[in-house]
Parts: structure tokens; sequence; C-alpha cells
């Protein structure tokens, strides 16, 4: 095995999964467990003044992601996923729940015409 640039970028891609599970996972806990919404649909930093509402999407969006990143982690300690698999899986997780986020959050914060912005 030579050490090169992809050797490193593949074990930041897998070392990474650990704490984007852990935070995904983390947060589905707050929603779902401790009903704290804080971190419901955020925009600019604030969640939506009915942030209840869009609780149960945020909170899957997290437990799916995170679902997947430690059954990738899993996959690839056990031998059970070749690189090809797990790298997808882990990218496809990440952009999926990044876009997933962005979606629920737009949803959440409509867009009104001729109101200024919050400060």
């Amino acid at each position: 095995m030579v050490f090169d640039v992809s050797i490193v970028v593949t074990w930041l891609l897998f070392l990474a999964l650990f704490p984007m599970a852990f935070l995904w996972l983390r947060r589905a806990w707050r929603i779902f467990i401790k009903h704290n919404y804080e971190e419901v649909a955020l925009k600019g930093g604030e969640a939506p003044s009915d942030a209840e509402k869009w609780a149960p999407y945020t909170g899957m969006i997290n437990l799916a992601a995170g679902a997947v990143a430690v059954t990738t982690i899993l996959g690839v300690a056990g031998g059970f996923f070749s690189y090809k698999t797990w790298s997808a899986m882990a990218g496809m997780t990440l952009w999926v729940k990044i876009f997933a986020d962005f979606i629920v959050s737009r949803q959440a914060h409509p867009f009104t015409f001729g109101k200024k912005k919050r400060q």
C-alpha cells in the first residue's frame, strides 16, 4: 500500500463519519425524546416560530442520516462493504442530509414580500 492523497481522503471521510453520526443522532434524541426544538429548521441561526410543527421532519432527517452513518461505520469495521459502497453511502448521506435540512428550513421560514429582515 502506497501512502498518497487518496488514502488520506479516504481516512478523513471514514473518521468524519463518527462525529457526524454522533451529532445527527444526538439532534434526533433532543427533538424526539427531550422535545427540544431549538435546532429545528434553522435559518440564519433562528428556529421558526412554529418549530414544533417542523420537528418531526427535522428529527426524521437526522435519525435516518445518523442510522446510515452508523451502518456505514459498522459495515466498514466488519469488512462487509467495499470502498465504493461505503464511500457512496457516506457521500450520499451527507449531501442528502444537507439538501433535506435546507428544504425543511426554507419551508419553515417562508419568503415574504415587502417585509424587512429581522435584526
